[in-house]
C-alpha cells in the first residue's frame, strides 16, 4: 500500500515524532485511517514505536524516512517522475491554444491575401478600362487592396498605441502590469483561468477543527467549530461527522447544552503551545484570470481579429480560387470559424457563472464571519457552555521519562532500564516516607 502524502507531510511538519492524534489533528484525518497509515508508514520507513506507561503509543520516524520509500516503493519513484513530466506536458497544454490562435491568424490571413490578389487580377483583366475610368469597380478595387493593407497594420506591434502617441504627441510609459505569465500562457488563463482556488477546502477545514480541538485541550463547544462549517440551520448536527472523524463523545452541561471532548486527541507527542488559527474559514473568490490586464485586453483583440477574418473569409469562398493552399484552408474553414467563435463564447460564459459562484461564495463566508464575532462577543450562556466544556479539557504530553517500551533498543536492556528506574522510584519514596516520620 503507497503511504498517504498526508499523515507523511504529517510527520515532516511534527518533526518526526508523534501521536495518532497529532496526525489527525494536523491533517484533518480520521482517527482510524490516521492509525492505519502510521502504522503501514511505521513499518516501511524503519519508524519506531514508543509505549507509554498509561498505553499510549508515540511513532517515531527517521528524518530521511521519504527517501527510505522512494527506495522501497516504484510507485513513489513514478509518481516524482510523472510529476516533472507533467509539468512540462501541461505548460505544453497551456502555451497550445495561444499557438492554435495565433496560426488560425496567420492561416486565415494568407488564404483571404491569396484570394484578394487574385480575384484583383482577375477583375482588373476583365475591366480594366472601365475601373480606371471610374476609380474603381468589380469585386475588388485599388482602394479595397489599400485599406485591408492598411487592416494588417494592426497586426504590428503596438500599432493602436502608437498611433495614439502621435495624435496625442505623448511619450510612450513603460507598463507594470505585465506579471510572469507569458502571452501564450495568458491564452490559457483566459479561456479556462487557473484552476479552483479552494480545490483544498476541505482539507483545510478539517485540518483546521483538528487544530482547534488540540488548541482547546480535546473539549470544545459547537459555536467554536462554527466559523468553520456551513450551518444550514441553529442545530448542531454538523458536529456529528466531526466526533466520528475525531472519535469524540458529547457530554450534557448542567443548563442542557453540549460540549463535545476528544480523549484521543489530548495525547501528544511534542508540546504544542503556539497553534494559530485564522478567525473562520475564508473561501478564496474566484478570479477570471490571473494574467495581466494588457495581456487579456491583447487575447480578446486577437479573438475578435480571429472571428472577423473567419467571417471575412466565408464570404470570400464563395469565389472560385486556384490555389492548393486556399483550398486547404477552405477545407478546415469549419475548425476555424468554431475555433473563432469559441474562444470567445467560452470566456463570456465563464465570466457570468464566476460572478454567481462569487456571490455564493460571500454568502458563505459571511455566516461563517458573523459566527466567529459571535464567539467574541461571549454571552453569559455561552460563557458558561465554554467552561463547563474546559472541565473536560485536559493534555497529555508523552516525553521520554514516561515510556516503558521502545522497538528503537533491546527488550533486555529495555527491561533492565525499566528495573532501575522503579529501583529509584522505591528508593524515592522509601526517603519521603522516612523524612515525614
Amino acid at each position: 500500500m503507497t503511504p498517504n502524502p498526508q499523515i507523511m507531510d504529517s510527520v515532516d511538519n511534527l518533526n518526526y515524532r508523534v501521536t495518532v492524534g497529532d496526525v489527525a489533528a494536523q491533517a484533518g484525518l480520521n482517527l482510524n485511517v490516521a492509525q492505519n497509515g502510521l502504522l503501514a508508514l511505521a513499518a516501511d520507513a524503519n519508524g519506531n514505536l514508543q509505549v507509554a506507561e498509561s498505553g499510549d503509543i508515540v511513532y517515531c520516524f527517521p528524518k530521511n524516512f521519504r527517501a527510505v520509500l522512494r527506495n522501497k516503493y516504484w510507485q513513489l519513484r513514478w509518481q516524482q517522475w510523472w510529476s516533472k513530466v507533467w509539468q512540462v506536458l501541461f505548460y505544453l497544454i497551456r502555451i497550445s491554444f495561444g499557438i492554435v490562435l495565433i496560426s488560425s491568424i496567420v492561416l486565415m490571413l494568407l488564404a483571404i491575401s491569396i484570394m484578394v490578389i487574385s480575384l484583383s487580377y482577375s477583375s482588373n483583366d476583365n475591366n480594366q478600362r472601365r475601373d480606371n475610368y471610374r476609380g474603381g469597380g468589380g469585386f475588388i478595387s485599388f482602394y479595397n487592396i489599400w485599406s485591408f493593407s492598411h487592416f494588417l497594420r494592426w497586426f504590428q506591434p503596438n500599432y493602436s498605441s502608437r498611433n495614439y502617441q502621435q495624435r496625442n504627441y505623448q511619450p510612450r510609459q513603460n507598463s507594470n502590469d505585465d506579471n510572469e505569465m507569458s502571452f501564450l500562457e495568458a491564452v490559457y488563463s483566459f479561456l479556462f483561468g487557473d484552476g479552483n482556488p479552494n480545490a483544498d477546502l476541505e482539507e483545510n477545514r478539517n485540518a483546521n477543527i483538528g487544530q482547534l480541538i488540540k488548541r482547546n485541550k480535546g473539549s470544545i463547544v459547537a459555536e467554536q467549530v462554527a466559523p468553520f462549517i456551513d450551518k444550514t440551520d441553529d442545530s448542531e448536527d454538523f458536529m456529528l461527522p466531526i466526533l466520528i472523524r475525531f472519535n469524540g463523545y458529547p457530554e450534557v452541561s448542567n443548563e442542557g447544552g453540549l460540549i463535545y471532548y476528544f480523549p484521543e486527541l489530548q495525547v501528544s507527542a511534542t508540546q504544542n503551545s503556539n497553534i494559530s488559527l485564522p478567525d473562520f474559514l475564508e473561501e478564496q473568490l474566484w478570479r477570471f484570470s490571473q494574467a495581466s490586464r494588457s495581456k487579456i485586453l491583447l487575447a480578446i483583440g486577437l479573438g475578435a481579429v480571429n472571428l472577423i477574418l473567419a467571417l471575412m473569409l466565408g464570404s470570400l469562398l464563395q469565389y472560385e480560387v486556384s490555389s492548393a493552399f486556399v483550398a486547404f484552408v477552405s477545407s478546415i474553414y469549419g475548425i476555424l470559424l468554431g475555433y473563432g467563435i469559441a474562444f470567445l463564447l467560452i470566456p463570456l460564459l465563464r465570466y457570468f457563472w464566476i460572478q454567481k459562484r462569487n456571490e455564493k461564495i460571500a454568502v458563505r463566508n459571511q455566516s461563517r464571519q458573523e459566527s466567529a464575532i459571535t464567539l467574541k462577543n461571549l454571552d453569559s450562556s455561552l460563557e458558561k457552555k465554554i467552561n463547563f466544556a474546559q472541565q473536560f479539557a485536559q493534555q497529555k504530553i508523552i516525553g521520554e521519562q514516561d515510556l516503558v517500551y521502545t522497538t528503537e533498543t533491546d527488550l533486555l536492556d529495555q527491561d533492565i532500564k525499566n528495573s532501575e528506574k522503579t529501583d529509584r522510584e522505591w528508593e524515592e519514596k522509601l526517603l519521603s516516607n522516612s523524612d515525614e516520620t
